[in-house]
């Protein structure tokens, strides 16, 4: 049901958290704004948005660890109104902060973080060796029990943060934000373990994220948007709230038929080769009509397109434009089909590599973290590095603009040597870090002339530049606004226009859209897209969002310090379907059981998802009955079983799998 307003909101008997009407202030900012929420007993509720959101005050409130200023918060019955009253139910309580292993002490091993937490929540010694040897086989955190915390990787710290989480068998566990950063394989593992444990423990989970894909994995959720709940129920629910369909189709002339589509439709996107729009409120067919009809108005005539069910970010974004939370840029089809405007920089007659990595390896020490990567970005291509915090993305952005030394391998970039002309790079290209981009006590159009001037434009050309990146960015009416006040997807539009000040001809961008909204995302790869087909600049980008990869020409996927996968979004998937077969989603009355049977009996990649079972089948027809005979033996109810598309952490999961079989080669 959609939330807010005098909209019905779902409600539990005897829920395990109810808040009604919370709100908590930060000062004069209002962080969140008269929540209502029910958490039933034994379900995983998620809350869902962006970075700033307001998930985390709520789940700190919820975990007595802050107090708020207005509303009525009842944890397990009991009103929590004080901290006296808060500390009563905290014994029945397990939190777990957003950071990965940010529960944990660094210089213990991971019995003796166990062994910590289960003393300080009194559990007696012989339950809580028991429990221990449960949990640390449940995670497959046995063979490194003395392994001290500091050197775990990012998905064995959060499962060590959830075994001490978990050392008491609360009733409720918070977590906030708990598969952050991490790689495909431990997410999915992170919520199989999850799943497991609550089901067998009868425990109830309140857990936060960003990831708009993992929805399914939540019995129910709320999507959060500036402070309140925008809308709340199951994710079937959720996703009725706006009827439409999804449109897709590949074009050689994306440009322009994107700019004709936008004129029509409100949600269209590039990605790769393919355009992609949302028809609100039409079914399959209708909306394939209606894109039909206005891409051949655009001088388009579509031979093949897919029409499909929208994905939940789509809905996030219809349910924002339609309470009127978010702006929408006026010039911004016109600025993407406008082909008259001064060019960044002169196209070569020739094409070419813009950038290539040639074995690069950086040690830290002992520690290997980038290990043999080689890659091509071609001219006027849209490149990622896909992969977990962790995983050498960065650092292989810093080896190629001369920010690290390799300890072996080199580079090429704009046509130099990267360790030969570090000055000729660096007045070719634009950066923007993960970490500093602006300063934040300048205005946005200070921060844009002091980028001109280290760059050494005149006065003439920062004032035209300046003018280029207003209207590129969308920055008009805030030209004179502190940086530090921007929201988060317009600060990150501004650190975009700032690495273009200087007209490079290629771009690097280190996780750019880490907690930015879905619309300040999406205007930031309008951009992107704008930049590479117009102005043919070369861009490098790293993410660790799997949906990301689909807006790149081209990906690298990292894992460990190596590149396990080199080719463009729609070959990489096509490769999984001939190598492993399609994906099949299975639903049950009882789904951990039934996904149990389907592991042993030697189904790949199956993996739980909320309510639901994901699986690899080479032969569908074949699979479905095999599958229908399985659960029938077991008296397991198959409700419904349909083939869904292949998505990157698909092709990634499968990637590092294979990987791990071969014994870390990846050919």
């Amino acid at each position: 049901m959609v939330g807010g307003g005098s909209t019905p909101r779902p409600q539990t008997a005897n829920p395990v958290v109810k808040l009604r009407a919370f709100t908590k202030n930060y000062g004069r900012q209002q962080a969140v704004c008269g929540v209502d929420l029910d958490i039933g007993f034994g379900e995983i509720f998620g809350l869902i948005g962006p970075d700033g959101a307001g998930k985390s005050s709520v789940m700190k409130a919820v975990a007595g660890v802050m107090s708020f200023d207005a509303g009525t918060l009842d944890v397990f019955g009991s009103r929590i109104d004080s901290e006296r009253s808060a500390e009563r139910v905290k014994e029945r309580l397990g939190f777990m902060p957003q950071g990965l292993g940010q529960n944990l002490y660094p210089d213990l091993s991971v019995d003796e973080n166990i062994d910590f937490f289960s003393r300080s929540r009194l559990v007696p010694r012989q339950e809580a060796e028991e429990r221990k040897r449960i949990l640390l086989e449940m995670t497959r955190l046995t063979p490194f029990r003395r392994r001290p915390m500091k050197n775990l990787s990012g998905g064995m710290k959060q499962k060590l943060g959830l075994v001490c989480t978990l050392i008491h068998e609360p009733g409720l566990v918070i977590l906030d934000e708990p598969t952050t950063g991490l790689d495909p394989v431990s997410r999915r593992d992170f919520w199989t373990i999850l799943s497991v444990l609550l089901r067998e423990k009868k425990i109830t989970a309140l857990v936060s994220t960003a990831y708009m894909d993992e929805a399914s994995r939540f019995h129910n959720l709320s999507l959060f948007y500036g402070g309140r709940v925008i809308a709340q129920g199951s994710p079937d629910q959720i996703m009725a709230a706006v009827p439409g369909s999804l449109v897709a189709f590949e074009t050689k002339r994306q440009s322009q038929v994107l700019a004709g589509l936008k004129t029509r439709f409100s949600d269209v996107q590039a990605r790769g080769s393919w355009l992609r729009v949302f028809v609100k409120g039409a079914g399959e067919k209708e909306a394939a009509r209606q894109v039909r009809q206005a891409a051949g108005a655009a001088g388009e005539d579509i031979a093949e397109l897919r029409s499909g069910p929208p994905e939940l970010e789509d809905i996030f974004i219809a349910l924002l434009r339609e309470k009127k939370l978010t702006s929408e840029g006026s010039h911004s089809a016109a600025w993407l089909a406008e082909s008259s405007a001064p060019s960044i920089r002169e196209v070569p007659p020739n094409g070419g590599a813009d950038i290539e990595a040639q074995n690069l390896v950086r040690d830290f020490g002992t520690f290997r973290a980038v290990d043999g990567v080689s890659f091509r970005v071609e001219r006027g291509e849209i490149f990622g590095l896909l992969g977990a915090n962790g995983a050498g993305k960065s650092t292989v952005i810093k080896m190629l603009v001369g920010l690290l030394p390799p300890t072996a391998g080199t580079g090429y970039v704009a046509g130099h040597g990267m360790l030969q002309a570090p000055r000729a790079i660096r007045e070719r290209i634009g950066y923007m870090s993960q970490v500093f981009s602006l300063y934040r006590d300048l205005t946005v159009v200070e921060n844009i002339r002091l980028y001109a001037g280290i760059y050494g434009l005149d006065r003439k050309q920062s004032r035209a530049r300046t003018d280029w990146i207003l209207e590129m960015a969308e920055l008009a009416g805030h030209e004179d606004h502190q940086t530090e006040a921007l929201p988060m997807g317009v600060r990150q539009r501004l650190a975009l226009g700032c690495a273009l000040v200087h007209s490079p001809r290629i771009l690097f961008l280190d996780e750019p859209t880490s907690g930015v909204d879905p619309i300040g995302r999406r205007r930031f790869w309008d951009i992107l897209f704008r930049l590479s087909r117009h102005e043919m600049v070369s861009i490098l980008i790293t993410t660790h969002y799997m949906g990301e990869a689909e807006h790149c020409d081209h990906l690298a996927l990292m894992y460990g310090g190596k590149v396990v996968a080199d080719a463009s979004p729609e070959e990489m998937k096509n490769r999984l379907a001939l190598q492993a077969g399609q994906l099949l989603e299975v639903k049950t009355d009882n789904p951990l059981p039934a996904m149990n049977v389907l592991r042993e009996a030697g189904f790949e990649g199956v993996s739980i998802h909320g309510r639901q079972i994901h699986l690899l089948a080479r032969d569908p027809g074949a699979a479905e009955r095999h599958i229908r005979e399985l659960l029938a033996q077991k008296s397991i109810s198959l409700l419904a079983i349909s083939e869904q598309p292949l998505s990157m952490e698909d092709v990634f999961v499968y990637q590092v799998m294979n990987l791990e079989k071969n014994g870390g080669k990846t050919a």
